[in-house]
This record gives C-alpha cells, sequence and structure tokens, in this order.
C-alpha cells in the first residue's frame, strides 16, 4: 500500500495557512482554535488551519468534527493510522494553500499572537522563519535532546548557528512545494528545509506550557528524531566507516611491522609456549564490537533504501472534512491501489 499525495494548488487569496498535527489533545484543540482567531482577527486575513488528526487514540478527531462546524476555516484530515509527528505535517503542508504556511504544535506551547512577526520576518526576504524560544518550559532531557539534534544539524545540514530548529515556524509558499516532493517513507521537516533553502532566520517568542494533558514525546522518540537527521540527510556515518576501517588498516599494519622486527631482533623474549591469549581476546572483541556498530550504519541505510524502493507509505488519507474540501483537495488525495479516500465539503472558506 503506497498513497502518494500531490500538493493542493495554491489560492491567489488564501494569506496563510497553520498545519497542526493532532495527538492526544482533544482538550487542548477548541483552546487552540480560540487562540487562532483571537490572534488573526485583526488582520483580516483569508486563512485556513488544517489539523491533522495522527490516529489519536483519544477524542481529538470528534472534537476536530465538532470544530469543524463551528469554524469554516477549519480543514480536518484523519489518517488511517499513527504515522509520527512529521509524516502527518507532510501531508498537512500538501493539503495546503496558503501563501505562507505555518507549522505548530497542538498543545498551545505555541502562542498564535507570534504568526504575524513570523510572517514579517518572511517578507524581509527569509523563506523560513523560526520562532526562537527564550525559555522553554519542558523537561530537562527535552532540553538536552533539542541541544544535541541542533549540534548534530549544524555537523549534517550545515545549519547556521544563529538559528533554533523550532517545531513553530512559517515557511514561503516556493519552499513547501519543494520540500513536498520529497518520497522517502521517514520525512524530518527541518532536513527537507535545510535542502531546500539557507535563507532563515529567527524570531523571538515566548513559550507557554502545555495547556492540558501530558506530552507523548519520550527519549526514544527524540533518539528516532537524532536517527533521521542523521541518515537521512547525510553520508557522513559512511564515511566515518571508511576512515575508521582506514585508520584501523593502518595501526593493523604497524603492530604486525612492530611485532615482526621485534621477533627478529629478541628472538629470546618469544618462548614456544603461547602467551597473551587474555589481551588477544580483549582486541579480538573490542574489533568484533566496532565491526557489529560499523554493519548496524549500514544496515540503516540498506533498510531506508529498502523502505523507499517498497514504496512505504508516508500517510493514508482516511477522510478530509471541513470547509471547501471537495473542490480542494479532490486532485490533492488521489485514490491510490483502489484504497478510498473520503473527502467531505461543508460550505466555502
Amino acid at each position: 500500500m503506497h498513497e502518494s499525495i500531490n500538493s493542493s494548488p495554491p489560492s491567489p487569496t488564501l494569506k496563510l495557512s497553520i498545519v497542526v498535527p493532532v495527538y492526544r489533545s482533544e482538550d487542548c484543540l477548541p483552546e487552540l482554535m480560540s487562540a487562532i482567531t483571537k490572534a488573526l482577527t485583526p488582520y483580516d486575513w483569508d486563512y485556513e488551519v488544517i489539523l491533522v488528526n495522527d490516529f489519536s487514540p483519544d477524542g481529538s478527531w470528534k472534537t476536530i468534527q465538532s470544530l469543524c462546524r463551528k469554524y469554516p476555516c477549519l480543514i480536518g484530515v484523519d489518517l488511517r493510522r499513527n504515522f509520527g509527528q512529521d509524516n502527518a505535517i507532510l501531508t498537512g503542508l500538501r493539503l495546503s494553500r496558503g501563501k505562507y504556511v505555518a507549522i505548530m504544535d497542538d498543545d498551545l506551547q505555541h502562542d498564535p499572537k507570534y504568526l504575524p512577526a513570523l510572517m514579517d520576518k518572511i517578507g524581509e526576504g527569509v523563506d523560513v522563519a523560526y520562532a526562537d524560544f527564550d525559555k522553554k518550559r519542558q523537561k530537562l532531557w527535552k532540553n538536552i535532546g533539542s541541544w544535541i539534534n541542533g549540534k548534530i544539524a549544524d555537523r549534517v545540514l550545515w545549519k547556521p548557528k544563529n538559528v533554533y530548529l523550532s517545531p513553530y515556524k512559517v515557511v514561503a509558499r516556493d519552499v513547501v512545494d519543494l520540500i513536498c516532493n520529497y518520497s522517502g517513507p521517514k520525512p524530518y521537516i527541518d532536513g527537507l528545509l535545510f535542502q531546500a533553502t539557507w535563507r532563515m532566520a529567527s524570531v523571538p517568542v515566548e513559550h507557554f506550557p502545555r495547556y492540558a494533558g501530558r506530552s507523548t514525546y519520550n527519549p526514544w522518540k527524540a533518539l528516532e528524531v537524532s536517527t533521521r537527521l542523521i541518515f537521512s540527510f547525510s553520508v557522513k556515518p559512511v564515511r566515518l566507516v571508511t576512515w575508521c576501517g582506514l585508520v584501523m588498516a593502518i595501526l593493523a599494519l604497524l603492530a604486525a611491522a612492530g611485532v615482526t622486527f621485534y621477533r627478529l631482533l629478541s628472538p629470546g623474549d618469544f618462548p614456544a609456549a603461547a602467551v597473551g591469549w587474555s589481551s588477544l581476546m580483549v582486541v579480538f572483541l573490542l574489533v568484533s564490537g566496532i565491526q557489529m556498530m560499523f554493519l548496524g550504519i549500514l544496515g540503516e541505510y540498506a533498510g531506508r533504501a529498502y523502505l523507499l524502493v517498497n514504496r512505504h507509505p508516508q500517510s493514508s488519507i482516511r477522510i478530509v472534512i471541513g470547509g471547501n474540501a471537495r473542490s480542494q483537495f479532490s486532485s490533492a488525495v488521489p485514490q491510490i491501489l483502489e484504497e478510498e479516500v473520503t473527502v467531505v465539503g461543508d460550505g466555502p472558506l
């Protein structure tokens, strides 16, 4: 099964699209929509909000259905299973039509009141405007994970050191269209953005506590983000394997030459009985461990190539509701391999 979603054609009048991945946020969504409406109403912009339900086990989808009846600007997307945050975001990006596209979390830690400032930064000539949090109100291990991923991005993606990889950002339409061409099974949005452009800037904003519920983000998910960043956007680990192998080969040759000369110059130091078996075993186990690690790195690349060739789906849409969904998304959610995608419209935006 593989579902390919083409980007929706941009609307000449739609100023902003807001893409929000949803997971375990049924209590946050009503307040989120209220905050977005409050923040954007003074500007009299045409905008849309795309909530992508990533198979949330709580009542998030029912809440989205209810909110779609209240807010004409709201589009609800329900995925058939849990694909992950970045996959859900990429699905929403492909359905967006605005001149600017904002990406934000569903828990109100990202205040919509900063959207105009982020959009103004895009107007200054950059392609991506990141929200730079002065103080992050989250657990210590999350801050450590963000710092580690930032350092990895510095080396792998050549990220400017003055840019913070924030999940809250606004992206220009042209760049959104570029990253939507990505067909790999495990996207990483910030990695795709850095592949498309280096014209980026940050805007200082405040980070707020989660409005309700508990975050499902854990150290394992942080590690998964790191592996996506390392293995999906760089071949440096493979080069590291090559250089390590070369260094070990040179050291082995030097050691062999040293032992040979020592044996020739001091034969009396080498009795007939075998000695040094314990140190030999230690070296053997160490080298074997390094080899297994290198094989794991190569296997990670091979596995990702297999998933790509096997057409592993990025996402699978069950239904799209709200707004003028029927005309707006009929070409953006095609039926693939006789798999039904239901699109329901509730009136014009």
